[in-house]
């Protein structure tokens, strides 16, 4: 009978495994594809749990829920227009120059351009001494819109749309979020349940708010820090320039390059010596490496660190399914879902698989109890 009853309960295991599969197979290809309704929604729900501790500051002082939340949500709000603001602007007017100055960077990038003609002179040559061109050709036509105040008129209503939306979720997660963990912890069958359940959300809460601070922190003093140098530099909006070193620094590893590149760009359009040009993106790259290599990891310590190897996959499957805003999440994401696993424990596929064991692996926290 007993033996029976652990046939019966492996098979059941094996019935949820194989639509766990099924259900994580679909879900990337629901998320991209319904991505105008949970995307807003997943980055309200990361901004809201990064914002909980001040909720709760204004909480511990005697202001009620609802008016706590909707202060949380008046901040974050200032501080997105601020940075939006000291961004946008400032490159509407750069774009506007680019038709002017397109000349500057051309003469600064000669020696590229001309390296480039004579190596595409001899593909040509060797591709028509081996095949014969076709006699058809397919021509494409690509319609752009014709101005900046286009594309922001074209996407203004639904971005907005989409803000008011989850600044409404942000807004209802903070204001029910005292009496939902309440709830969430007293509801619980046993004591033991309900401290797990405590302690998931606490850690989850102080893992990502901490992360979101002092990486925002940091980004900021970044960029405030590179801002300063290119004003020195004499170069043209050094506080864009800073907000978007600051912003693209949230993606690891390709938002500092995407950040490098804008600067080099930058650098062509404002000095005409190429030399001179170069220096924005090398004083980037300077301040980059020491706050990489030691500001960051000296602040975040031991306790916030998270294989390299986990951040590159969750930043290419985020990036894939919400692209630019899901690199920006991938991280708080991954932060999330491992605080939540080393707390509650993790899928234990393999040993399920090949040996005796269940679908489900013991905490990182229970282990160290035990």
């Amino acid at each position: 009978m007993e033996a029976l009853q652990v046939k019966r309960v492996r098979l059941l295991a094996s019935l949820t495994l194989m639509a766990g599969v099924g259900l994580i197979i679909s879900l990337p290809f629901a998320l991209r594809y319904g991505a105008e309704f949970f995307l807003p929604v997943t980055a309200a729900l990361v901004v809201a749990i990064a914002l909980v501790p001040m909720l709760e500051w204004f909480e511990r002082r005697g202001v009620p829920a609802k008016l706590a939340a909707l202060l949380c949500v008046l901040v974050f709000l200032a501080i997105a227009i601020f940075a939006v603001a000291a961004i946008v602007i400032p490159a509407i007017d750069w774009v506007v120059l680019i038709p002017q100055r397109i000349d500057r960077v051309t003469q600064a990038l000669a020696p590229l351009i001309d390296l480039y003609s004579n190596l595409e002179k001899f593909i040509d040559k060797t591709a028509a001494r081996i095949s014969i061109e076709a006699s058809q050709a397919r021509t494409v036509r690509v319609e752009t819109p014709n101005s900046m105040l286009g594309i922001i008129t074209a996407s203004a209503p639904h971005a907005a749309v989409q803000l008011f939306f989850a600044l409404l979720v942000i807004y209802f997660f903070l204001a029910g979020w005292t009496g939902m963990r309440k709830r969430t912890i007293v509801s619980r069958g046993s004591f033991e349940g309900a401290l797990t359940t405590a302690r998931v959300i606490q850690q989850t809460v102080d893992a990502t708010s901490t992360y979101i601070a002092t990486i925002t922190i940091i980004n900021v003093c970044l960029g405030g820090l590179t801002a300063a140098i290119l004003w020195a530099m004499g170069m043209d909006s050094p506080v864009m320039w800073g907000g978007i070193v600051a912003v693209l620094n949230y993606i690891p590893y390709l938002g500092p390059i995407v950040a490098a590149l804008l600067l080099a760009l930058g650098g062509l359009m404002t000095f005409s010596d190429p030399w001179a040009a170069m220096l924005p993106p090398l004083v980037f790259i300077g301040l980059h490496m020491i706050e990489a290599n030691v500001i960051t990891p000296l602040v975040v310590g031991k306790r916030l660190t998270i294989n390299p190897l986990l951040i590159l996959v969750s930043l290419s499957f985020w990036a894939w399914v919400w692209g630019t805003t899901g690199a920006l999440l991938a991280v708080p994401l991954l932060i999330i879902f491992k605080t939540v696993f080393a707390a509650a424990g993790t899928p234990d596929i393999a040993g399920f698989l090949f040996e005796d064991g269940t679908l489900t692996h013991v905490g990182e926290d229970e282990e160290k109890d035990g």
